[in-house]
């Protein structure tokens, strides 16, 4: 493949990542993830060893809503032979119309993965989700199993500079 073939198929599974979320195709997990991605979701307060945990946990979670729309944009992609790290925008729109205060919550923060080529295509094995801010109400994501969101902000230009964005890091060399 080329690096604009690469690039396409890598966002291509970005993309796929919020249809099968907003679309309860959980089983589109195994085409977007390894069986041993990290997955570190800061709005969620969570983390999980792998696509099964992570399958599970979010098919818990967004079966508690009523709908949802995740939006991927901005996506920035370096291809290093058979590992890749992109950098995405996302906003994530969560309605649960039983929520005491307004049904709405958005938020607003990114995605920093790591992915690998296997021999079915490129998977995320590592993930890092970070909330930069949100409006709306904030009980309407509510804690299930080990899922305790958390609506702490975080700022990117900090993250750079503190060395925690590996998108960045790639493409700087460090």
């Amino acid at each position: 493949m080329s690096e604009y073939e690469d690039k396409a198929a890598i966002i291509e599974v970005l993309n796929l990542y919020a249809f099968a979320l907003d679309s309860h195709q959980w089983d589109l997990f195994n085409d977007i993830f390894t069986e041993d991605v990290k997955a570190e979701f800061g709005p969620a307060s969570a983390a999980w060893p792998d696509v099964a945990s992570l399958t599970s946990a979010f098919e818990d979670f967004h079966k508690t809503l009523d709908t949802h729309q995740h939006t991927m944009t901005g996506h920035l992609v370096h291809v290093e032979g058979d590992k890749a790290y992109t950098f995405t925008y996302g906003n994530w729109l969560l309605v649960r119309k039983a929520a005491f205060g307004g049904p709405t919550w958005l938020g607003s923060g990114w995605y920093d993965d790591e992915l690998v080529r296997t021999d079915k295509g490129w998977r995320i094995r590592h993930r890092i989700s970070k909330l930069i801010s949100y409006t709306g109400n904030p009980d309407v994501p509510q804690p299930v199993g080990d899922q305790r969101p958390d609506h702490t902000g975080h700022v990117l230009r900090e993250a750079v500079e503190a060395g925690d964005v590996r998108y960045f890091n790639a493409i700087k060399g460090r």
